[in-house]
């Protein structure tokens, strides 16, 4: 154990050292569904807050209650009522989120004061702050049906509650909320933690939830939405860790109202929502997984999905006006033999195929991605970082951006050639093969005298 101890722990802990230290001084909203705790989950998931917490991440908790909802009504043998994917809650409905609401606040205080030795808890002393942050509204009548007692979140106390989290506290939210004539509401844990965290403008919303994220075969195929949500306990499906925003309004566009928290769009609705409100990063991520806060937050594919609005990010694909910044970034590379050279007819031709990094309109970033449909397989080419900015992950985020693209074209596999980095695509995935494995149209072009290696990595 002696000896293999300092070779696993070492390289792990130097690999999320860098997360460590973006994310000190951050602020989280976490939204925690009501389902982990009738999992008996609770006492792990607190565990996990307090480390990031002790982090340096400031946090904000919202909790759920769906289940403990529907336990106590069941006891008072009342009825639930639907309607527009939203519980009706009449006066007897009213009274039990009430208690459900209080049981669980309860139950998460009395989580975080639990310092049991030998646990990540040990020696951690967590301030957990409540109140009557969320002021509500009510939903009114729709289409004719009456919500009663249902509420939407009017206004956040960002001030209130930055004022909590500055002094090391963690602030929790319930979903309950009051009108300004002192009338009580029942909201919803989505509603409330996107509200926070726009209201805050939040570096992060976490969507803690029964879903393992958003499937990829569903991002494929919307139209069988339905159908492919039953994977969603499938371990081998794929969830799609990363979509940027404008792919998942397209892709909520085309799903179907959601009527309970499994369906897709359940979730994502309101990923869109924050996104649009100026929260960078969105994740939705399974409770089921234990540590998944942590694997999510403090590695680089996380075990989730992560909605981010690439206006944030100037990563986009490349119009004309680019040609002229991407070949003052390619232009070095190609001197020192590191990229074959391209002339501008070249790039302008092609331009709609390169994905480019550009901050204050200077290109910093590029990569181009070429189609083989008869073979299934894409080229990505030209894959190129400012040496201003190596280092920073951003030669991982465009290879994540063609990759994407290449998922959607239905293609299988993508291929590189190179001469000098190889060693950066195997860490990433990708596998060396025979120059004669290329797509035919590929291989006639092939340097044989650059001798290129050629590296191939499965999307599937």
């Amino acid at each position: 154990m002696d000896l293999v101890f300092p070779h696993t722990f070492v390289p792990w802990f130097r690999s999320v050292a860098p997360h460590i230290h973006s994310h000190r001084g951050k602020t989280f909203v976490v939204g925690l569904s009501g389902e982990l705790i009738a999992a008996g989950k609770l006492e792990n998931f607190v565990q996990d807050l307090a480390l990031m917490q002790a982090m340096g991440i400031r946090i904000v908790l919202a909790h759920g209650f769906r289940p403990q909802l529907e336990e106590q009504l069941r006891a008072k043998g009342h009825t639930s009522k639907f309607s527009h994917g939203m519980r009706i809650t009449d006066s007897v409905a009213l009274d039990c989120a009430q208690e459900a609401a209080g049981q669980l606040r309860y139950e998460i205080e009395a989580a975080f004061s639990l310092g049991l030795p030998n646990t990540p808890m040990s020696g951690a002393s967590v301030s957990v702050i409540s109140g009557n942050f969320v002021t509500a509204r009510p939903v009114g009548i729709v289409d004719g049906v009456d919500f009663m007692h249902t509420g939407l979140v009017r206004k956040i106390d960002a001030v209130a509650v930055r004022r909590a989290i500055d002094t090391g506290a963690m602030v929790m939210l319930s979903p309950f909320g009051f009108s300004h004539t002192g009338e009580a509401f029942n909201l919803s844990m989505e509603d409330v933690a996107t509200s926070a965290a726009i209201a805050l403008q939040a570096d992060k919303l976490i969507f803690v939830t029964e879903v393992r994220g958003i499937l990829q075969s569903i991002v494929q195929e919307p139209a069988r939405a339905k159908e492919l949500e039953a994977a969603q306990n499938d371990p081998d499906a794929e969830v799609d860790q990363e979509l940027a925003l404008l792919d998942a309004k397209r892709l909520l566009a085309a799903l179907p109202n959601p009527l309970q928290p499994t369906d897709t769009a359940f979730y994502l609705q309101h990923a869109v929502k924050a996104s649009e409100g100026g929260v960078e990063r969105v994740h939705i991520i399974p409770f089921s997984v234990d540590g998944a806060l942590l694997m999510e937050v403090f590695t680089h594919d996380g075990v989730g999905t992560m909605i981010v609005d690439e206006k944030l990010e100037s990563l986009r694909e490349a119009t004309p006006d680019d040609v002229g910044g991407i070949l003052q970034l390619i232009e070095p590379f190609e001197k020192d033999g590191t990229l074959v050279k391209r002339d501008r007819t070249e790039i302008e031709r092609d331009v709609s195929q390169y994905t480019v990094i550009e901050h204050d309109g200077v290109i910093f970033g590029c990569a181009a991605l070429y189609p083989f449909p008869e073979a299934s397989t894409a080229e990505m080419a030209a894959l190129t970082i400012s040496p201003a900015v190596q280092g920073q992950g951003d030669g991982e985020r465009i290879l994540k951006r063609i990759e994407q693209r290449a998922r959607a074209m239905g293609l299988s596999t993508l291929f590189v050639l190179t001469t000098r980095t190889m060693h950066w695509f195997i860490k990433r995935g990708f596998a060396p093969v025979d120059p004669d494995w290329l797509p035919e149209a590929r291989k006639r072009s092939y340097k044989w005298d650059r001798r290129s290696q050629v590296l191939v990595k499965n999307l599937k």
